[in-house]
């Protein structure tokens, strides 16, 4: 009886798999005719444009436009990257580029100046400096070309030479400089230093190619430094990158072996476990990580399972919330396709994916509803959940700059004030960390102000409008007409009120551009740690070592 149970079952067994086998064959069979039918379908559509419609078409607009309209409803991430724009995607990717090592900027005038030299590069070595006015590259007058124009013929194959001429910010006469291009690495770990005894502090700003190397060699020169006795990791506006990077960013902190990250796809190859490799090098100390609504992907990687782990207290705000990996592959005729293959989940099980983008109808992506959020555990039990973000243990408050400074900030008025103020502090001594201009300095700035517009109304201001007329239109004016009189002299809109009300933040721009034209970008980035109440709350945390294992014990995150 028992041998004759077994023949049946083995017998359906048999028949479902030839079923199966014949249902999946006869699946492909018709999805292979139906990608065929609808690739011939949209060759016939490009032929018959490219030849027949009223107005000569490209071929290459047309396929980059056809890709473009194919996969814009699938999800922000997922691109077609044509030959044309392979070396920007790659300097992205990377970080590196043949170059001289500048960042340049348009001033209103539509002239084209130097932003930033990078540091030890061959247009700091030659001695150019903010705000130098780019004249002619290679004998051609470029003082009418814009940004692009001009970055594009400053870029090219290092130890190739160029031959730029400026005007001097400093002295406003002609300078020629002949450079050769070198192979510039924009670093994704741009500072590290102690904030305090014994605390060391890294700004980590992306996952480029490289990171892991640099990560290490700033843990170890802090090492050298002084006791590393803890340390905060800055991911605060990490865009992330590269997802081996971030294991390997990983591998410093935790034992060989550990596993950080699963990658989850529709195909085998798009399925993986990562696990850490590396001999770890911060084993043991204490950290906390910095994060904002900025810090994704990568970022949120390496947060996340450092969390998971209950290895680091994370601070700051919820994270951005992107939980999906892409997968870069060469189609052909040097162009690329980025497509999101996979959802990457972190230690606990969770993933940290935001929004939903499954309907692919071109509509906005939702939110995962709260209905859906799920609870995971961490190493030690704590609960944590799914679908927005890595939720810090220590939460802070968002600090926004006014729209004011913004708008101040983006007119180029504070770099032109400073053009001029660098001219009179040639020989200018900054202490990194202590640094500010004087109250005469700002003075002598509202002055330089005076004649210069800035359109900006408030939003209390715009609000105090609509009241207006709503009251006007509801035939309450003359009711209100004592309050909303008051109300509007007593909000201060004039640029001058503006400039003194907003003085805090207006002061701390022009104190970082002062410092990272004497400092560079490492400068700016000391200079700000030392006032940086999140820095702060970092460092108290770290020195209350009853409160940062409490957290790591016990703490649950907010599920909102």
């Amino acid at each position: 009886m028992r041998n004759n149970w077994y023949k049946l079952l083995f017998g359906v067994c048999a028949v479902v798999i030839l079923v199966s086998t014949a249902a999946a064959e006869l699946w492909s069979t018709n999805k292979d005719q139906d990608l065929g039918r609808n690739m011939e379908i949209m060759l016939n559509v490009m032929r018959e444009v490219s030849t027949n419609y009223v107005d000569e078409v490209a071929s290459d607009k047309l396929l980059q436009d056809g890709a473009n309209g194919m996969l814009s409803k699938l999800d922000p991430y997922t691109a077609f990257i044509p030959e044309t724009e392979l070396e920007e995607f790659e300097i992205l990717s990377t970080g590196k580029y043949g170059g001289i090592g500048a960042t340049i900027r348009m001033r209103r005038d539509s002239s084209v100046v130097v932003a930033q030299p990078y540091k030890g590069t061959p247009s700091d070595k030659a001695g150019m400096k903010i705000g130098d006015k780019f004249l002619s590259i290679d004998g051609e007058d470029v003082t009418k070309l814009s940004i692009s124009e001009i970055s594009s013929r400053l870029k090219g194959t290092p130890g190739t030479d160029v031959k730029v001429a400026v005007q001097s910010v400093m002295d406003g006469q002609r300078k020629e400089y002949n450079l050769t291009r070198a192979r510039i690495a924009i670093p994704g770990v741009p500072y590290s230093g102690y904030v305090t005894e014994g605390v060391g502090y890294i700004v980590h700003n992306d996952f480029t190619e490289g990171c892991y190397e640099e990560m290490k060699a700033a843990i170890e020169k802090l090492q050298s430094e002084g006791e590393l006795k803890s340390l905060i990791l800055d991911y605060r506006n990490n865009g992330g990158g590269s997802l081996a990077e971030a294991v390997d960013v990983l591998s410093l902190f935790l034992p060989v072996g550990t596993e950080v990250v699963t990658m989850k796809g529709r195909t085998a190859q798009s399925t993986r476990v990562f696990k850490t490799k590396h001999a770890p090098v911060a084993e043991k100390i204490p950290l906390v990580v910095l994060i904002n609504e900025n810090s994704a992907s990568a970022s949120e990687i390496v947060s996340g399972a450092l969390q998971d782990l209950d290895r680091a207290v994370v601070v700051g705000q919820r994270s951005y919330g992107k939980g999906l990996v892409q997968t870069v592959i060469p189609i052909g005729y040097n162009s690329t396709l980025k497509l999101t293959t996979a959802k990457y989940y972190i230690p606990s099980g969770r993933c940290v994916q935001r929004l939903n983008y499954s309907a692919h109808d071109g509509r906005t992506a939702e939110n995962v509803p709260d209905s859906l959020i799920r609870e995971f555990k961490t190493a030690n039990g704590r609960k944590v959940y799914d679908g927005k973000g890595i939720m810090p243990d220590v939460k802070q408050e968002t600090e926004y700059i006014s729209t004011f400074a913004v708008v101040l900030y983006n007119l180029g008025y504070i770099e032109d004030f400073l053009d001029e103020y660098v001219r009179r502090n040639p020989d200018l001594e900054v202490n990194v960390r202590e640094f500010s201009i004087t109250d005469q300095d700002y003075e002598d700035f509202i002055a330089y102000m005076a004649d210069k517009e800035v359109p900006y109304e408030s939003r209390t201001r715009l609000a105090l409008e609509v009241l207006q007329q709503t009251a006007k239109e509801e035939r309450h004016d003359d009711d209100l007409e004592a309050e909303l009189k008051l109300l509007g002299e007593k909000l201060k809109d004039a640029k001058e009120d503006n400039l003194r009300t907003y003085r805090a933040e207006i002061e701390d721009l022009i104190n970082h551009d002062v410092v990272l034209r004497f400092k560079y970008y490492e400068g700016v980035l000391e200079h700000a740690a030392a006032s940086d109440k999140e820095v702060a709350s970092a460092i108290e945390l770290l020195k209350d070592t009853e409160r940062y294992q409490t957290i790591l014990r016990e703490q649950d995150t907010e599920r909102n």
